[in-house]
């Protein structure tokens, strides 16, 4: 009986640590690895900026948190439960905005022109701000800062989603309910409303010539871009999606959700973010300056809105608990 006890209890003991040493070494082994295989993929094909790749990206970096943090399958579970229905929200929105290109009226110029003629003296925003600044083949430090705003615009949102996701459901929900609800009225508005953008304008001879600056640094930069699994070319492009500007409605949309909780730092980066993409959409050509009102408005709107559907549901479920706890 000693003999059969000294065999097999030292095959046991061993085998313990040898479990517990490969959780440890998957563990600290999963953000390296992820973070190899994302810059690979990167050198490989591009900048993953479209809105399917950054949500594969952000899934794969929740489920890898949740391997490092030894937190189990269920939270796995829980990252695909959560994120897989959102990305398919927002692939379905990139489907109807290719579809909403191709209204039965023409696209509307002469409002938003007169606008920015308007507030230009005489002539549009776009014009007077390539004219002073812009040099054709030759990239400033700020036209390469222009082009960091304006490709933030595809990952900034999603990435403060996948933070609030671990850190604060709640808040993940609320922010997630403002990016929807933006993003789908300004795709009605697209339909209801399609706008040609100052760079289509100035190609059709109604302004002075300008520049897509975004394109041509990256152009000139030889930056690759990944190609988008969903948004595949023209059939999801849609130039005259200009009213309201997307791009300059999500920071103002996050300065809006964040402010109230923000530090005065904070708060800086809050207030420059909205500004400093304003100008871009501006100076690269992209949008009118009315354009850039009307998504601030939409983001406004809508944040309050929410917000206060929100609280206001909260405020109600204590009334509806009053009654049965009495009646208990």
């Amino acid at each position: 009986m000693t003999d059969l006890h000294s065999s097999v209890s030292p095959a046991g003991l061993t085998s313990r640590p040898t479990s517990a040493g490969r959780l440890r070494f998957v563990r600290r082994a999963a953000w390296p690895l992820y973070l190899v295989l994302l810059a690979r993929w990167t050198y490989v094909n591009g900048l993953p900026y479209t809105e399917d790749l950054v949500f594969l990206w952000l899934i794969g970096a929740l489920v890898t948190a949740a391997v490092h943090g030894g937190e189990g399958w269920r939270r796995t579970l829980l990252v695909l439960r959560d994120w897989v229905p959102v990305m398919a929200v927002v692939w379905t929105y990139s489907l109807l905005r290719g579809y909403g290109a191709h209204t039965p009226w023409m696209p509307h110029l002469r409002p938003q022109l007169a606008f920015d003629t308007a507030l230009g003296f005489g002539e549009a925003w776009t014009v007077r701000l390539q004219h002073a600044l812009y040099t054709p083949g030759t990239a400033h430090w700020y036209d390469y800062a222009a082009v960091t705003v304006y490709m933030s615009h595809f990952f900034v949102v999603f990435v403060l989603l996948a933070v609030l996701w671990r850190r604060n459901h709640a808040r993940f929900r609320h922010l997630l309910a403002c990016y929807l609800t933006v993003t789908y009225a300004g795709f009605l508005t697209y339909v209801l409303y399609p706008a040609v953008p100052p760079w289509m304008a100035a190609a059709q001879g109604h302004t002075p010539p300008v520049t897509r600056i975004v394109a041509d640094v990256l152009s000139q930069a030889e930056l690759p871009r990944a190609a988008s699994v969903f948004e595949d070319g023209s059939r999801f492009a849609n130039d005259v999606a200009a009213m309201p500007s997307l791009h300059a409605a999500y920071p103002m949309m996050l300065a809006l959700f964040f402010w109230p909780i923000a530090t005065r730092r904070t708060r800086v980066l809050l207030a420059a973010y909205p500004l400093a993409m304003a100008f871009t959409l501006v100076y690269g050509g992209e949008h009118f300056i009315i354009d850039i009102l009307v998504g601030w408005l939409y983001a406004l709107v809508i944040v309050r809105g929410v917000t206060h559907l929100i609280e206001r549901r909260a405020n109600r479920r204590p009334l509806r608990a009053a009654p049965a706890t009495r009646g208990g």
